[in-house]
């Protein structure tokens, strides 16, 4: 069955514009055939308390941890999931609605490479880096969250995961997305949210951060992942747990194969999740790629990985939960028009499929490497595509009649109180040049990338973000130090 692709006015953006990759039919069928995969094929799971949790609820285990999921404990799940996440800034405010067509964006997390747009190498990230890059985010209006951004290369590898939240959420009062590398880990952020906002049961009410952990496509939960998911259920974190399959490789190559195996991955994730802590916050997504066969690369961007985050939001949407996804991300490697091009596309196209939780703005070479060109410049398209959104205002006030009888045959606008109203409404650049070629040419002649460089020294010459008190970084600091100690850390 071919899809029906809808663009036009509708509910899915109020009066905005809105995109369906799937039809309800297709949706209910991609369902089906994922329950099928789950009764008839199952799950490898490498973690004994998930397993006993499903034995108990009445799944079929064979062989120790190959577990076949019975459809009625996922109705069973779907029910008890909430249809609505919301997380909170630093100051306790209401930052992001997950639910519905609600779109916002964010960071990316651990690229190797940083590209400083000061020198303009390409070379390994280090902690005042990010604390950096963090600050720039913190600034920008369009950046609804943050995530690592680069690994650490300053900090012992066991501490990597604890050290970079800890720059994280002294350097912008926006939530966070994070990684951790084991449960561990993730109890040790949870203990820093906690310092920052007032203790463990504020942040269960309004939770700070959420956690990104995934399945090994295809078919298998490592240890590591189960856990950060059941602690994340217990404590009340929000969390995704998204299959991150490349599609030829992981997960079948059709768009349609790779859909139903990473929707049974996370339905699968879901269940488990919703039996140690039934209606805890879980967001629904996926991390899928297409594989160029030519050079054996897991690809950004391409018309088939928007097609896949189409079809994945459709599904969440199929299934009443918070979407995740993907915005702002290209396979160039300097920022180029290819970077551009591709960033675009994939920020636009999850804007109009309403994906309500967009990271990766800034990866640049499959994720490899982050740009802050790229992040500045991706902030103004989002900017655009979020002015899209908003669709054309039909009311009275909007349609004019009045000022277009005021002005009459010949006149003009210009000076009709009706455009000194409403002039301002118009979406406005910070980095798109506007001008005509002379004027271009005396300020400089520069490029886009350019004048993005321009802005990031202005905003860390100029931007504090407000800074948490001095017993909070000692609780912090102590939160490390215990760790460095625990692990045997010496950076």
């Amino acid at each position: 069955m071919k899809g029906v692709t809808v663009m036009g006015v509708g509910s899915s953006h109020g009066n905005g514009l809105f995109f369906r990759t799937l039809t309800e039919k297709q949706a209910e069928e991609i369902h089906l055939a994922s329950c099928q995969i789950l009764e008839d094929t199952g799950m490898v799971i490498h973690h004994e308390e998930a397993v006993e949790l499903l034995r108990k609820a009445g799944a079929y285990v064979e062989n120790g941890n190959r577990v076949y999921f019975p459809s009625f404990l996922i109705k069973q799940a779907l029910q008890t999931a909430p249809s609505r996440v919301t997380l909170y800034n630093r100051n306790g405010e209401a930052a992001m609605h997950l639910e519905g067509s609600n779109v916002h964006f964010g960071t990316g997390s651990d690229t190797l490479n940083y590209l400083d747009p000061f020198t303009l190498e390409r070379r390994r990230w280090l902690k005042d880096d990010v604390a950096k890059a963090i600050r720039i985010c913190d600034q920008l209006p369009n950046i609804d969250f943050v995530m690592s951004m680069g690994l650490l290369s300053d900090a012992d590898p066991l501490m990597i995961n604890r050290e970079q939240y800890a720059i994280m959420v002294q350097n912008t009062v926006k939530p966070q997305v994070v990684i951790a590398e084991d449960g561990d880990t993730l109890k040790d952020i949870i203990e820093m949210a906690a310092c920052v906002v007032g203790g463990k049961e504020r942040l269960r009410q309004k939770p700070l951060f959420m956690i990104y952990t995934e399945p090994t496509s295809p078919l298998q939960h490592p240890r590591e992942s189960i856990e950060k998911l059941l602690v994340a259920a217990e404590n009340g974190v929000p969390s995704n747990f998204a299959c991150g399959g490349v599609a030829g490789a992981s997960v079948p190559t059709t768009v349609a194969g790779a859909l139903v195996q990473a929707n049974a991955e996370a339905l699968s994730g879901l269940v488990i999740h919703q039996l140690k802590a039934p209606g805890a916050p879980f967001i629904y997504g996926y991390g899928n790629s297409p594989l160029d066969m030519r050079s054996m690369q897991a690809v950004y961007g391409t018309p088939e990985a928007v097609l896949f985050q189409g079809g994945a939001v459709d599904l969440a949407h199929y299934y009443q939960l918070p979407s995740w996804g993907y915005a702002g991300c290209c396979n160039a490697k300097v920022c180029d028009e290819q970077a551009i091009a591709e960033s675009t596309m994939f920020t636009l196209m999850g804007a109009l499929q309403g994906c309500n939780i967009m990271h990766d703005v800034f990866y640049m070479e499959f994720g490899l490497t982050g740009s802050l060109e790229l992040l500045l410049i991706s902030n103004e398209v989002i900017g655009r595509a979020r002015r899209m959104l908003k669709g054309i205002d039909t009311d009275k006030e909007s349609l004019a009649v009045d000022s277009i009888k005021r002005v009459g045959p010949g006149g003009n606008f210009l000076g009709d109180e009706h455009t000194a109203k409403h002039f301002r409404e118009s979406w406005m650049p910070e980095l798109s040049d506007f001008n005509n070629f002379e004027n271009w040419s005396e300020n400089g002649s520069k490029t886009m990338v350019e004048r993005a460089r321009d802005r990031i020294k202005a905003i860390l010459d100029t931007h504090q973000p407000k800074p948490v008190s001095e017993d909070v970084r000692e609780k912090i600091d102590e939160i490390l130090k215990k760790a460095r100690e625990k692990y045997g850390a010496t950076v």
